[in-house]
């Protein structure tokens, strides 16, 4: 029951051997160690000794994370060697060095993208073990599929703060039915990371009109958490949250007006309309005479000198928008929501509102086109705080009158374009009938002009996108090639595109194509085009019986770029003597597929 000899594995990644006194067996012995594990064995000799046991032996492993066999040989005084017993041990791994940790961008709510670093020359290990902190949980688990240091982890909540996220690689071996691992060290800086949470669901807006003469009987009908309660929120971030122009309020010199925003109360404070107020607003003609007098001495710089008191009569009446959503599906972890109201692209008001709130009242006391947006956003923890993807950003127009224009979400379907002579084309779709009542947009652009070099360009039209709210399309130029996308509009909100519709109009070919001869065996062809046209190159081509392949058939001489010059020739040659040629002239253009024009060019000449 002696304890036998002793094999231990140092932090400097040595292997200590000590001999124990139940390996001695005799002291005309030689006892020797026998490491084996790397790609040769190592044997090394104890000192001879009498009562004292030897030194320990002290073996540099070179690899980190890798199992050794260490075995104990007794040689006899016959020379013969004896395995006395045998034991394994198991080094320690090197740490990872780096870590970083992204988004995982088809799923940043679940899924995270790990990267680590760690030195590979002679570190071994089978997996890593990832420590994290969720939330309040302590969680740890062994990961394996590390491509490159990478790897993708899908499984994390939405919204939660992980913290203290630390890597270690593991190394394991098995050996005698039994199992070894060992765990490398902490050295690269603990991580955290918040997943993205997922937004609110279930968006809707709704415009109610407001009647002033009862506004204040009505502003306390709301219950707290639907207006009172976002609206604190709202005054403490911004006095004015919808505009960036001050109320509309008379320029007395008196503060008695009708407030635009909360006080500390729960109730709106207003307070009763001064007395010249209604009487102004009666006066007869006569009256407002003898208020608007000015003095012989009045001086337009003068700012003492009280103007009109009487207030233009507001050209807007400020409409309610009442906003509601659900809350984000579950599980996520989240704190609130943000709400992002953006007029005319050019005034943007964020607001945020508590966990438990799922409708916002607000006033608009200006008309325009709308934009708004509802994220959720979590914050508790140590991480930084993080908003939710927009799931839908609702556009709607506010008209001068109070008219409320939805956001428009259907796209013309079946865009179909018909080509009705060489410069006018008809573009025709479908919508649905609720949509009946909309205008369009008909976008078209050239995607022939930009292939053409600018001092070569033959078309100048539509080389920009050029919008139309006719379906007839005209101006257009033979051998172009067109793409037309459609709109559907109502007022100032433009619905999305429609699949893009891509025509070409056919070349209309050369003209005037004359034939001169130069002898017996050359002739010169020249001909003339059409001012209005597009096209990519000439093509001249000659039909004759060749007597080396004794046949007949239309090959190819000559292709000549397009140039904006209304002439062109080209000299042929090598024909043989008293022979029939028939001569072609087409012109390519360049769309895809390339169009031609036209077979019919054709001369007859016989040498």
């Amino acid at each position: 029951n002696a304890e036998p000899f002793q094999v231990t594995v140092r932090e400097d990644n040595c292997i200590i051997v000590s001999l124990e006194a139940s390996d001695v067996v005799s002291s005309s012995s030689v006892y020797v160690v026998k490491i084996a594990g790397e790609s040769k064995n190592y044997f090394f000799q104890f000192e001879e000794f009498n009562s004292t046991l030897p030194a320990p032996v002290v073996f540099s492993a070179k690899y980190h994370g890798l199992y050794y066999i260490v075995t104990l040989l007794v040689v006899n005084s016959n020379m013969v060697s004896k395995p006395s017993r045998s034991i394994t041990v198991l080094t320690k791994p090197l740490p990872v060095s780096s870590v970083s940790i992204y988004d995982y961008k088809p799923s940043p709510e679940t899924g995270v993208l790990f990267e680590i670093q760690y030195p590979e020359k002679y570190n071994v290990f089978t997996r890593v073990n990832i420590s994290y902190w969720e939330g309040k949980d302590y969680r740890t688990m062994l990961y394996k599929d590390f491509f490159k240091g990478k790897t993708v982890f899908n499984h994390w909540l939405p919204g939660i703060c992980y913290s203290n996220i630390t890597f270690q690689l593991v190394s394991e071996a098995t050996f005698n039915k039994s199992t070894l691992v060992e765990y490398s060290g902490v050295q690269h800086e603990p991580k955290q990371h918040r997943t993205v949470p997922y937004p609110p669901r279930n968006i809707s807006i709704q415009i109610v009109p407001i009647n002033r003469n009862n506004w204040e009987e009505h502003s306390g009908n709301f219950a707290e958490e639907s207006f009172m309660g976002p609206q604190e929120i709202i005054r403490k971030e911004k006095l004015s949250p919808f505009s960036n122009q001050p109320p509309k309020i008379p320029s007395a010199n008196t503060s008695s007006a009708w407030p635009d925003y909360r006080s500390n109360s729960t109730q709106y404070e207003t307070t009763s309309q001064p007395y010249w107020w209604s009487n102004e607003a009666e006066s007869s003609e006569g009256e407002e005479e003898f208020v608007n007098a000015v003095s012989s001495d009045y001086k337009p710089n003068d700012v003492n000198t009280p103007g009109k008191l009487t207030p233009e009569p507001p050209s807007f009446v400020p409409v309610q928008m009442v906003v509601t959503w659900l809350p984000p599906k579950p599980p996520t972890a989240f704190d609130g929501f943000h709400i992002s109201i953006e007029r005319e692209e050019n005034s943007t008001d964020f607001l945020t509102v508590s966990e438990d709130t799922h409708k916002f009242v607000a006033e608009l006391k200006e008309p325009g086109k709308y934009k708004l947006c509802v994220t959720t956003f979590s914050s508790s923890g140590s991480c930084e705080v993080r908003g939710s993807q927009s799931a839908k950003t609702l556009s709607f127009y506010i008209s001068p009158t109070g008219e409320w224009i939805e956001e428009l979400t259907e796209k013309p379907q079946h865009v179909t374009v018909t080509v009705l002579s060489s410069t006018t084309a008809l573009t025709s779709w479908t919508a649905s009938q609720e949509s009946g009542n909309n205008s369009t947009i008909v976008s078209v652009v050239s995607l022939t002009c930009q292939k053409q070099k600018e001092s070569q360009r033959l078309e100048k039209h539509y080389c920009t996108e050029v919008n139309s709210s006719s379906s007839l399309i005209e101006n257009l130029v033979p051998g172009a090639q067109y793409q037309v996308v459609v709109y559907l509009r109502k007022g100032p909100l433009v619905g999305p595109p429609s699949d893009p519709v891509t025509f070409s109009i056919v070349p209309t070919g050369i003209k005037d194509l004359t034939l001169y001869p130069l002898g017996p065996t050359a002739v010169v062809l020249s001909w003339n085009r059409p001012f209005l046209g597009v096209f990519r190159k000439y093509v001249v081509e000659m039909f004759y019986f060749n007597p080396s392949t004794m046949t007949s058939e239309w090959t190819t001489y000559y292709e000549i770029a397009a140039t904006v010059s209304l002439t062109a020739s080209v000299r042929i040659t090598n024909l043989l003597p008293a022979w029939y040629y028939n001569f072609r002239v087409t012109m390519v253009t360049w769309g895809d597929p390339e169009l031609s024009c036209c077979d019919s060019s054709t001369i007859s000449f016989i040498t």
